[in-house]
């Protein structure tokens, strides 16, 4: 199975009185989203399931993208490791699965995918990272395929 997680690209900056979910992304932001949205149609297979957070800046990063895609609640701001693996159905959907959505449960899911202690990485924003799960010789490995950053594509 692959993962694929795609912070979404920059919004605008949250204001006092305004819902967090109806931030919109910036020009930057809909630029970052179309360049990795380019990349990502070259790469991912044809197949591959979209889960986007319902909040406004993941789904139009996830619109940038021109597939279908669902929008799940428990891809929310506020989603734990746990809500994503399972949404994703980690590690037994078939094929590929991209994940629309935020920080810090976008690092957090990195780090715990791939053992490491600190719960601290930082996915950038409009930024992806793949990782994939395999077994050989009966023994389960997940491991990191790429990182791709709007900056440098």
């Amino acid at each position: 199975m692959d993962l694929v997680l795609w912070r979404h690209a920059e919004a605008q900056e949250w204001v006092e009185g305004c819902h967090d979910q109806s931030r919109a992304l910036t020009p930057k932001g809909e630029k970052q989203a179309a360049k990795m949205a380019s990349w990502l149609d070259r790469h991912l297979p044809d197949g591959a399931k979209v889960l986007v957070s319902p909040a406004l800046r993941a789904e139009q990063t996830a619109m940038a993208l021109g597939r279908k895609y669902k929008i799940k609640p428990e891809l929310a701001v506020e989603a734990s490791v746990a809500q994503l693996l399972e949404a994703a159905q980690w590690p037994n959907a078939k094929g590929a699965v991209l994940i629309v959505g935020h920080q810090p449960v976008l690092g957090q899911t990195v780090a715990h995918l791939l053992g490491i202690e600190s719960q601290d990485w930082t996915v950038r924003k409009g930024a992806v990272w793949w990782l994939r799960y395999r077994e050989r010789d009966a023994l389960p490995k997940t491991f990191l395929v790429t990182v791709q950053s709007p900056e440098i594509l």
